[in-house]
């Protein structure tokens, strides 16, 4: 349960981060006449209930079976992700329109302190996006996955702003709407990164063949295994942090039953000793050649 722990403590360290930046930037906003920044705190707003999702699914995925669940719990990760897009979509929808609106509507220019709010924000988002990224790759978590580019959207809506704050600053008078549009196109962003989130936890819903390096993985450490001639179909589908390992392998055809048995059960726990990853592993025996 290490990589489930770990991702827990990762979701935590995002909440927080989240909750301190959508203050700090509500507040920069609303003083410092940028609706850049208002936007950017709407969409931190938004990150702080999807990551409180991301951590209810990490918990929930590591219930173990049970009879109504004989797979596990796993699959409401890629559920919840799907919650996350969601509210990556909507943050997108209200940006996009209060940014027009804002477009629309004469209004000071953003004071130039709000710069150095930005660029201290751009910096830790960065490195929050890293430091999530890197452990839902560790964890092999698909809703940390889209949570780590929760904070890498927020760094590009961060950057937007920024140089729509810059644009205002430096042409003066006429140029006030800069942020606004900045804010309108990063928006576009965060749509576009919401689709790159989305399609991967559909193809775990689907279990979608997307694994080879993880079959050839396999197929080279049951070779290993003595009695295993040869392997031939391998599927393998995801749930949660985890997988589960159909593995058909040729084994001599003039072996008794028993020895057949004995050969698939050594397999099986050599190859989740080997992989820490798996599961579970259902071994098929299949004869090297038809015996009479």
């Amino acid at each position: 349960m290490d990589n489930e722990n770990t991702a827990i403590r990762t979701t935590y360290f995002s909440i927080i981060g989240n909750t301190s930046l959508a203050v700090i930037k509500g507040l920069a906003g609303i003083f410092g006449n940028s609706y850049a920044l208002i936007a950017d705190a709407i969409e931190s707003t938004t990150d702080i209930f999807s990551s409180l999702l991301v951590l209810f699914g990490l918990k929930y995925a590591k219930k173990p079976a049970d009879d109504n669940h004989p797979y596990g719990h796993g699959k409401i990760e890629p559920l919840i992700t799907f919650l996350v897009v969601a509210f990556l979509v909507t943050s997108a929808t209200i940006i996009a329109y209060e940014s027009i609106q804002h477009i629309m509507t004469p209004h000071k220019t953003p004071k130039a302190w709000t710069l150095i709010i930005l660029g201290t924000i751009i910096v830790w988002k960065e490195v929050s996006y890293r430091i999530v990224l890197n452990k839902s790759i560790k964890t092999n978590s698909s809703s940390l996955k889209a949570d780590a580019w929760h904070h890498r959207s927020d760094a590009i809506t961060s950057v937007m702003a920024f140089l729509g704050i810059s644009i205002a600053l430096i042409f003066g008078e006429g140029y006030e709407t800069a942020d606004d549009w900045a804010a309108l196109f990063a928006s576009g962003f965060i749509l576009y990164n919401s689709f790159l989130i989305f399609r991967p936890a559909l193809g775990e819903i689907m279990d979608e063949h997307l694994y080879d390096d993880l079959i050839a993985e396999i197929r080279m450490h049951a070779k290993e295994v003595d009695g295993v001639i040869e392997t031939e179909k391998c599927f393998i589908r995801k749930s949660g942090m985890r997988y589960h390992v159909d593995l058909h392998i040729i084994v001599n055809g003039d072996i008794t039953v028993r020895e057949g048995h004995e050969i698939a059960h050594d397999l099986k726990d050599y190859l989740m000793e080997q992989i820490p990853n798996l599961e579970n592993v259902l071994i098929h025996i299949e004869p090297d050649r038809l015996t009479f």
